[in-house]
Formats: structure tokens, C-alpha cells, sequence
């Protein structure tokens, strides 16, 4: 197993994939088994599969847009927020099969559709180590559900995270070999030669505030303990959305307060999937960017830029707790960094990059920042949450 990334700011798309696809070969020495491309917004995804499809030919791929740029072991990459990266593989004895689908008849549908297309590419019949997952946002719960359902309930982990533009404004896509997707759903199913490992986390801590949600339709929470949600957010938060009671969009004001839902895994251990409060509707109802159920507890969560920053050991540290030597075992990593983590980080992204490079030994990495992440949750559940990391670690 040999990994290897690459990036490009150029504004073109012809020479920042060409640029980044030779310097992807030279490092591999040879064609990748696949690769993941990501890229911002601005560049073409129609240009990308089709110099791809000549560049290439043959190699199996999946990718998505990312967030004002990527980071890879040499640092964070964006020139006035366009960026274009590139991770391969090369793994002979591996099998790599890829699936993908507009959303059109519903998304569990569409997710049971696009993981059983893509077991037949690679003509498995064993689960996969992992599913690495692309898609867009909206409702990713129903999207892992229907993935689950076509791995008729085999536990496999899911990792990804969903597409993002700059501004929220809708434009983003999904690319494979061949296709563009605007609102769909793209899957590779690994079978790597070597071992994988992931890990999911946050860098937030609990506060003393929490409730019970009793009023809510699927993002829109009406009501926490028998109250506008919104107010009850508000005095948690010591009036940190006042201005936007009436209505708004609080997305930076509530990045470093997401309300989260608890699951204990050991005495003492608890794992926290969070949401991140988008907007003030009528009667202070809260919509997030996750669904909730009625009858939940939430608890408020919070952070800090410094936090953030340095959240980066604990989920490595995960990663590579079964790998007896990581400076020299590991090939590579795919990391899913939360967007609104990296809007609030800002220029401190380098020292971020900079702790995954050493963490990881300096071996390469993708990283890529996402408008909702997906991942498997230490006590097995695959889940979607907001302002979290996925990191996939790959063994020589």
C-alpha cells in the first residue's frame, strides 16, 4: 500500500488538475488503484471527469467540493478561496468499487441504490472494510440508513462528509468517473490489501445547560423543556443570538456552542454527536443542519478557537492506537474537517495541517472541509453530525 497527495491553487481547472495529477504520478511511480479529487466550488467538475478520463483512464474516482480550499501534509491551500487536491492509492491487491445516484426518488432509496451498484463493481461478495461516502446535504440521515439497509445490516463503517461550497449558496457537486452530481450521492467500497483505521470526534466539552426537546419537524426544533428553542438557546448562551431572535441566520454566532446528544460508551466515557444551530425561525423555532426526535436530551457544548486548533492529537491519537509504530506504518490518511471549524479557525488552518502532518509522521493527507460530516461512532453506530472530524488511516 502506498498513498500520495497533491494540490494546486491555480484558478484554471485545466492546469491546476494537470499540475496536480503529475505530481500525484511522480510520488506514486505508477498509475493509483483510486483517488479522491476535491476541489472548490469554482472549478469546473465537468472539466475535471473529462481530463480525468484522459489522464487517467481506467482509474476509479470519487470527490466533491470542499470549503474555500483543502489541506494537505504540506500546509492548507486556498488562493482567494479556490483550491484543488488530489489523494491516490496504489494498491494492487486491493479492490475499490464505486457507486453513485442523483437523489431523485428519496435519499434512503437513493443510498440503498448507490451501495449495492457499487458491490457489484467490485464484484465482492464480503463486506467492505469501510465505505468512504460523498454526498450532498440536506438529509444525510436518511442516505446512511438506506447504505446501511443495502449492506443488509452487516456493520461496516461509513466515513465521509457532505459537499460544500463557500457560502452556503447551493453550489456545490459530487464528481466521479463520468458523471457530475448536484444532488446526489457518491460511494466508494474499500477492500484495501492493508489494515484501515478511522476514528470521529469533536473538540467540544459539555456545559451545565440541557433540556429535553419536545417539539420538533425533522431540523427544526420548536421547542427545549416546553419552550421556543430559541429563547432557551439564548439564555443558555447568555444572549449570544439576542440581535437574531426575531429571525436570522446565527451560523457564526453558534459555531462554538453546538447543542449535543449523548451517548455514554463506558462509565465515565461519553461520545457527543453534535448539531450546529443554523437559523431563527418564526416563533424562535432552531433549525440545525441534523435531524432530532422528540423526547431527546440535548446539552449545550462549547469551545474555543484555541480548542479547535488543537484537537487534532486526541482524534490521531485514535486512529493510530492499534498501530504499534505510526511514524513507519502509516501510508496515508483521508481527513473530513468540518467547514464552520475552519471558517472560525481561519489562518490558524497551517497550524491544524501542521499538527495532522506530525501526528501522522509527515505521511501524506487529504483533508477536506465539509457541510456535515458522517462517521462511525466508537460504540459502532454509523452517524451524521456537524463540526466534527473523520480521519481514515491507511497501513503500508
Amino acid at each position: 500500500m502506498q498513498a500520495a497527495s497533491s494540490f494546486s491553487t491555480s484558478s484554471d481547472t485545466v492546469t491546476a488538475l494537470q499540475d496536480a495529477y503529475t505530481e500525484l504520478i511522480y510520488k506514486l511511480g505508477s498509475l493509483p488503484t483510486w483517488m479522491a479529487v476535491h476541489s472548490t466550488y469554482q472549478h469546473s467538475g465537468e472539466v475535471i471527469i473529462d481530463l480525468l478520463h484522459t489522464l487517467a483512464p481506467g482509474v476509479p474516482f470519487q470527490g466533491g467540493t470542499s470549503c474555500q480550499g483543502i489541506m494537505t501534509e504540506a500546509g492548507y491551500h486556498s488562493d482567494n478561496g479556490m483550491s484543488l487536491g488530489l489523494f491516490g492509492l496504489r494498491d494492487p491487491g486491493g479492490v475499490y468499487g464505486i457507486g453513485y445516484k442523483e437523489v431523485e426518488s428519496g435519499s434512503k432509496l437513493t443510498g440503498r441504490d448507490v451501495i449495492r451498484r457499487a458491490l457489484q463493481n467490485a464484484r465482492k461478495n464480503t463486506p467492505p472494510a469501510l465505505v468512504w461516502l460523498t454526498c450532498t446535504p440536506g438529509d444525510e440521515e436518511a442516505i446512511l440508513a438506506g447504505i446501511e439497509d443495502g449492506l443488509a445490516g452487516i456493520n461496516v463503517p461509513i466515513i465521509g462528509g457532505s459537499a460544500a461550497d463557500n457560502a452556503i449558496d447551493g453550489q456545490w457537486y459530487q464528481v466521479t468517473n463520468g458523471q457530475v452530481l448536484h444532488n446526489g450521492v457518491v460511494v466508494t467500497v474499500m477492500y484495501p490489501s492493508r489494515p484501515v483505521r478511522h476514528a470521529f470526534d469533536s473538540g467540544y466539552t459539555p456545559t451545565a445547560h440541557e433540556g429535553i426537546i419536545t417539539k420538533v419537524i425533522g431540523r427544526t426544533v420548536r421547542e427545549i423543556n416546553r419552550r421556543p428553542a430559541a429563547d432557551v438557546y439564548n439564555e443558555w448562551t447568555n444572549g449570544s443570538i439576542t440581535p437574531y431572535l426575531d429571525s436570522g441566520n446565527i451560523l457564526s454566532a453558534t459555531t462554538l456552542n453546538p447543542l449535543g446528544r449523548a451517548s455514554e460508551l463506558t462509565r465515565g466515557v461519553t461520545f457527543y454527536q453534535l448539531s450546529h444551530p443554523e437559523a431563527v425561525l418564526e416563533n424562535r423555532a432552531l433549525s440545525l443542519f441534523t435531524k432530532a426526535e422528540p423526547g431527546e436530551r440535548v446539552v449545550l457544548m462549547e469551545s474555543s478557537t484555541d480548542d479547535l486548533i488543537h484537537r487534532v492529537d486526541r482524534i490521531t491519537s485514535r486512529a493510530l492506537s492499534g498501530i504499534t509504530a505510526p511514524q513507519t506504518q502509516v501510508a496515508g490518511a483521508l481527513i473530513i474537517y468540518c467547514a464552520g471549524c475552519m471558517l472560525t479557525v481561519g489562518d490558524a488552518m497551517q497550524e491544524v495541517a501542521r499538527q495532522f502532518r506530525d501526528a501522522l509522521g509527515g505521511q501524506p493527507f487529504l483533508g477536506l472541509y465539509t457541510f456535515g460530516e458522517q462517521g462511525c461512532a466508537p460504540f459502532g453506530e454509523n452517524v451524521h453530525a456537524n463540526l466534527m472530524m473523520s480521519i481514515i488511516v491507511f497501513e503500508k
